[in-house]
């Protein structure tokens, strides 16, 4: 998968995992982990899916409405990729934390939805629940830090609460924060995050 890696400047901060919006790269977040955790590795990572020219990490059948076989198909892809490069580069690999927009936020939760340990901890911007009807692993001290919108256009308000029960019910510690704007990611939101990640990872 086309990425980029990053050395960290403090070698026992967590390895950030950037997964992009749809039309992103992985230029795209590169900025938000300057904001939330300057001294942590980097291993950012492009999808992909091409829809209509823009990167993406697995197929939507519409808007709203994912390719459930694509989806299981490229999580896996990803989780391994993910293994792989903790040995090229050297990290450990029980120390990934995602960030996630939209898109990256969904393969990210489904990372957590369908492999034990993928994750060490997520921040999941506007995220939706990846796939229904399935029982999680145990996500007994996995923090996560869910960032969403009253006013979302694409996630109704009872999506992102879903995601929060099922994470919950899988004993991860889940942060909400919600903001009253849309779909797009806003400051407040980062500056939340960067609280969060603080609190766990410091």
């Amino acid at each position: 998968m086309k990425h980029l890696f990053i050395e960290g400047k403090k070698k026992d901060a967590p390895i950030l995992l950037l997964l992009h919006g749809t039309g992103g790269n992985e230029q795209d977040l590169l900025p938000l982990a300057e904001m939330i955790a300057p001294e942590a590795a980097i291993l950012s990572v492009r999808g992909n899916v091409l829809e209509n020219g823009m990167p993406r990490f697995f197929r939507r059948l519409t808007e709203g409405v994912f390719d459930e076989e694509d989806l299981i198909f490229r999580t896996k892809e990803l989780n391994e990729f993910v293994n792989d490069s903790a040995e090229k580069y050297q990290f450990e690999r029980n120390k990934v934390v995602a960030i996630g927009y939209s898109n990256g936020a969904n393969i990210a939760a489904s990372m957590m939805y369908h492999h034990e340990q993928a994750l060490n901890g997520a921040i999941l911007f506007h995220a939706m629940v990846p796939r229904r009807g399935v029982a999680l692993p145990d996500l007994t001290n996995t923090p996560v830090f869910i960032g969403a919108g009253k006013q979302d256009p694409l996630i109704p308000l009872k999506e992102t609460q879903e995601l929060v029960i099922n994470l919950q019910e899988a004993n991860a510690i889940v942060t909400e924060f919600w903001v009253n704007g849309g779909h797009q990611l806003v400051r407040e939101e980062v500056d939340q995050a960067k609280e969060w990640f603080d609190q766990y990872y410091k």
